[in-house]
């Protein structure tokens, strides 16, 4: 299964190269990119002792497999210099041109942060994954080229990050060069994880592999040239070639319950033939003299794969009674199975890329098309790695549209998730479906191979909120939820308009007069918003009230000649407030503000200032009598605030919640619990610093797998 290491010169490389790349220029350019690399890693050693000018080279010889077009082979050569020389993006530019550099400058974004396939990292990985690729796909390929060349060396490091890298490749980079059809790439990048990440198991499918070669062969070569005979003798011009199973898709089979004897396709042949037409003719023949199994037939050649891969397989009783998966294709069909969308940057026959094989190229994209989406849409880290994960590197489903066009959704959608990625509004108008001529439920489950057709109906409102309840892709979730914020926001603007308006009724204040642009722009500054329309939307949603905002611009004259009547000045040194050295200040017990949180303060009749959040729902009933305030920056001593936490039924809870408080050095003055058949409500007051210390506890008890909320208590 390892590779034999190939000879490290340039020499070889433009051998291999000038198979099919026939430009003396570009030739001469690979040339200058190997010795401008050259120059620059010179003295440094890679882990295993060679000179570091190895790895680029094996990465751009590796590239010459998949025919990697000139510009992409100059870029595996230079793929590291930015990274880890003083060359710049600019020198490279300037030495090489805009298409190199741009291709160097896109691996190193890749390869920029040393990768896990833990969380934070992960989701730093994919990120950065489609920053690369959505300039250009071949920095991929570039990619996974130096990633094939790490794992053909990783003896050279540690166990533990020969355990890591492996499980990384086979984890993130394996299912891409999967999506992209580079099965030569993908099929060793598997064998070499697994055996890094589970030697025994690996080397034990090897042994068995080599006690029964013998015997395989045998049969195998019997079998080959039964099938030949039988295509030479109906005239069918052909290749025909022994395929064997890689390591790794035995062990897939293995670990599914299969014994070993029981895998189909470890006897399995490869037939090679000119047309589409004669891939279906050979079938025939064989079939003609061995028995297919039922089921076992698949027809991948008019039914391709995403990725774009074809071939019709088929499993037949051959010689002596041992079963042989045979695949048939034509010599394009196995260039494009072998080396997938890198084949399309081949230069053959003295042809450059063409027009229609940049269309079939893009078609062929649509996993990365999806990423990209994923990643446009305004959805948490976490989603978005759960996303990329769970839809687009797991088996998905495939289904058509009345043309043919075919997509790629996840397990479990729905006609809803189908629309959606039609088009946003076509999901959004979506009244009905038709799978397969039959009418179905919007919450039907489709199945590989449906064909569905969406009703739509143009004066329809938008999507319901209760399909969420249905759809499996996060990207219909998303673009519902999108829908539904907006009409939230637009409704929250409109009422927080109302309430403004109705408040300057009730103060007898002309709107016009009020709302003036001085007046606009002092207020925005103040509460440092965008516009108008954010400002009516923090009144909507509660954050400000319509008084607060009046308060800004006038009556302050006043307030302050009412506070200066207020002769008890024993002041929060904690709290500032505005334009007054001493005054009594007391925290409203109705929202408990904490240091960090947004305050306001209310004047109230004889008992000094009265100190609230700013999204206390208790502001809106009060009238103008509102103070600028803010807490000072060297605030001593706790504060006291409650929360509630909404919890599953758990003997534990209790425990728990004590347990992360003291871990956070936060006091709890009582908990009150509330009992019920499906939920538990404790009420916390608790003794805390700040709201940073607060925020920090609340995110550590929401963690907890039984509890489902927690929220501050506002009376």
């Amino acid at each position: 299964m390892t590779k034999s290491r190939e000879k490290q010169t340039i020499d070889h490389l433009i051998e291999k190269a000038s198979t099919y790349i026939e430009s003396k220029n570009e030739l001469e350019l690979i040339k200058k990119s190997y010795e401008y690399a050259k120059e620059k890693h010179n003295g440094v050693l890679r882990q295993s002792g060679e000179a570091y000018i190895n790895h680029p080279l094996a990465t751009a010889i590796i590239l010459t497999s998949v025919y990697a077009d000139a510009d992409t082979i100059c870029a595996g050569l230079l793929h590291d210099i930015i990274e880890d020389t003083d060359v710049t993006k600019q020198d490279i530019q300037d030495k090489f041109g805009v298409d190199i550099a741009n291709l160097v400058y896109g691996v190193t974004k890749i390869s920029k942060l040393h990768f896990s396939t833990e969380n934070e990292a992960l989701i730093e990985y994919y990120k950065k994954i489609i920053v690369g690729m959505s300039e250009d796909v071949r920095v991929i390929i570039i990619k996974l080229a130096d990633r094939l060349h790490n794992m053909r060396t990783l003896w050279a490091l540690s166990e533990e990050k020969q355990k890591k890298k492996a499980k990384e490749t086979l984890e993130i980079l394996s299912p891409i060069a999967h999506h992209l059809g580079i099965h030569k790439i993908k099929s060793e990048l598997e064998d070499l994880s697994l055996r890094y990440l589970k030697p025994d198991i690996f080397y034990d499918i090897a042994q068995n592999l080599n006690n029964t070669k013998l015997e395989r062969d045998k049969v195998v070569n019997e079998m080959l040239t039964s099938v030949s005979d039988l295509l030479n003798k109906h005239e069918i011009k052909h290749e025909i070639k022994g395929r064997s199973k890689s390591i790794y898709s035995i062990y897939k089979k293995l670990e599914k319950g299969k014994k070993f004897n029981e895998i189909y396709d470890l006897l399995a042949l490869r037939v090679i033939v000119d047309t589409e037409q004669e891939c279906y003719t050979a079938l025939g023949i064989v079939h003609s003299k061995y028995r297919p199994i039922p089921k076992r037939f698949k027809d991948y050649v008019a039914m391709p794969k995403p990725n774009g891969y074809q071939s019709l397989h088929t499993t037949v009783f051959g010689i002596d009674g041992y079963l042989f998966e045979i695949q048939i294709r034509t010599h394009d069909m196995d260039e494009v199975a072998e080396n997938g969308v890198a084949s399309h940057w081949a230069y053959k026959e003295n042809k450059t890329l063409v027009e229609g094989i940049r269309s079939s190229t893009e078609a062929k994209l649509e996993f990365f098309k999806s990423i990209i989406e994923l990643n446009e849409d305004k959805m948490s880290s976490e989603d978005f790695v759960n996303s990329v994960k769970n839809e687009i590197l797991n088996n998905n489903i495939y289904v058509f549209t009345p043309k043919g066009d075919v997509f790629e959704l996840p397990n479990g959608s729905t006609p809803i998730d189908f629309a959606y990625r039609v088009h946003t509004r076509v999901g959004e108008t979506t009244s009905g479906a038709i799978v397969n001529n039959n009418m179905v439920p919007l919450s039907y489950k489709l199945k590989n191979n449906d064909i569905v057709k969406i009703i739509t109906n143009k004066n329809q409102n938008g999507p319901s909120l209760e399909w969420l309840n249905v759809v499996a892709s996060t990207q219909a979730k998303n673009k519902i939820r999108a829908f539904f914020s907006k009409s939230e926001k637009e409704n929250y603007i409109e009422r927080g308009k109302d309430l403004l308006e109705k408040e300057m009724r009730k103060q007898k204040l002309i709107f016009n007069e009020f709302l003036s642009d001085e007046n606009i722009n002092k207020i925005i500054k103040e509460l440092k918003l965008n516009d108008l329309d954010e400002l009516y939307l923090s009144i909507g949603n509660n954050k400000y009230s319509a008084n607060y905002i009046i308060s800004i611009i006038i009556k302050k004259e006043q307030k302050t000649k009412e506070i200066i009547k207020i002769h008890n000045i024993s002041s929060d040194n904690n709290i500032i407030v505005e334009g007054i050295d001493k005054v009594k200040v007391n925290i409203a017990n109705c929202c408990n503000p904490i240091p960090g949180d947004e305050i306001i303060g209310y004047i109230t009749k004889g008992n000094g200032i009265s100190v609230h959040r700013n999204n206390c729902p208790n502001l809106a009933n009060l009238d103008d009598r509102m103070i600028n305030v803010k807490w000072n920056e060297t605030i001593k001593g706790k504060y006291n605030t409650p929360i509630v936490i909404y919890s599953k039924p758990s003997d534990k809870a209790l425990v728990d919640i004590v347990q992360k408080a003291s871990l956070l050095s936060v006091g709890i003055n009582s908990i009150k619990t509330v009992n019920g058949s499906e939920e538990t409500i404790y009420e916390v007051d608790l003794n805390i610093s700040d709201s940073r210390q607060l925020n920090k506890l609340m995110k550590e008890l929401i963690n907890i797998k039984y509890i489902n909320n927690v929220m501050r208590f506002i009376k």
